[in-house]
């Protein structure tokens, strides 16, 4: 898979990038800071308990400004914190966003290099300001190919939050859902190996054990920005059963009222997963949360 971007993943964040720390990322101030106070009531049915966003359109949303694709990406960053603010507000307890592909170790070296250190500079600005509001933050991908001071921020800000409960930020880096899926058989396939695990008792709970966060609860909501109207390989298994909602507006402009509109639509969505609705009962959205079936198969 994107074999050919091999030796660039490995080397691309060392070439020179413009430094994001004095672009457009700014921390909001005390008085608009809708993370004070005592967290909001758990999620209800009619709020997702764990929404996906693929956070699309950062380039675009600059060219048409005449700025540049970096720049993009540090007001992208911004944004990023918005959501997190306006997730809390709702009550999400699981966040889980895309912030960059196995893919896009393909893209131009100065702006992967940029995108490296955004990353580590957005977690080193805003770290304090989530902890102090019980935000778990995490790592889901794999960080073999990231450069070590990333790695290092990474594993400083999982530390610092990790017993955090209010919501669960999961930053996927060097992520790929195909990847992972892979991954998850080739753990697997060691366990059947060594004797460890009997192929004949695997089941879709037995696999989901070997994801990379195994206790990250299936997504209720996705979410895509500027437009485009596909997955991209994002939590292939994890969305399932997702809800899906496109939005035009690129993903700089997307604040904590567009992600109350999305919630919103999600709200008026009927999710039966597979089943036929029960005509004695109110409708999903009112009824408790539902899982999928698993003790048949489903068409």
């Amino acid at each position: 898979m994107n074999t050919g971007c091999t030796v660039r993943r490995e080397q691309s964040y060392r070439a020179e990038a413009p430094s994001p720390d004095t672009a457009v990322i700014s921390p909001c101030s005390a008085a608009d800071n809708p993370l004070a106070g005592p967290p909001p009531a758990r999620s209800t049915p009619r709020v997702p308990d764990h929404i996906a966003i693929v956070m699309d359109g950062n380039g675009r949303w600059a060219t048409r400004r005449g700025l540049t694709r970096t720049q993009g990406h540090a007001a992208g960053a911004k944004a990023l914190i918005q959501v997190v603010e306006g997730a809390v507000e709702i009550g999400i307890r699981h966040l889980t966003v895309f912030a960059f592909s196995t893919e896009n170790w393909c893209r131009p070296a100065v702006e992967v290099g940029f995108l490296m250190t955004l990353m580590r500079s957005t977690l080193r600005k805003h770290l304090q300001r989530l902890h102090a509001h019980a935000v778990r933050v995490r790592h889901v991908g794999r960080r073999t190919g990231l450069p070590p001071d990333l790695i290092s921020e990474i594993k400083a800000a999982e530390q610092l939050t990790a017993d955090n409960d209010r919501l669960t930020l999961t930053i996927c880096l060097d992520y790929g859902g195909r990847t992972e899926l892979v991954d998850a058989a080739r753990s697997i396939a060691e366990a059947a190996a060594i004797g460890t695990l009997d192929p004949a008792t695997l089941d879709a709970q037995m696999f989901a054990r070997h994801l990379y966060a195994p206790e990250l609860p299936d997504v209720d909501l996705f979410i895509r920005t500027s437009g485009e109207q596909r997955i991209s390989n994002f939590l292939l298994w994890q969305c399932a059963y997702a809800e899906l909602v496109f939005v035009d507006t690129p993903w700089p402009d997307f604040d904590r009222h567009h992600l109350r509109q999305a919630v919103e639509i999600y709200a008026t969505r009927n999710r039966t997963f597979g089943t036929v609705e029960d005509p004695d009962r109110s409708t999903a959205r009112s009824a408790p949360r539902r899982q999928p079936c698993t003790s048949t198969n489903e068409p």
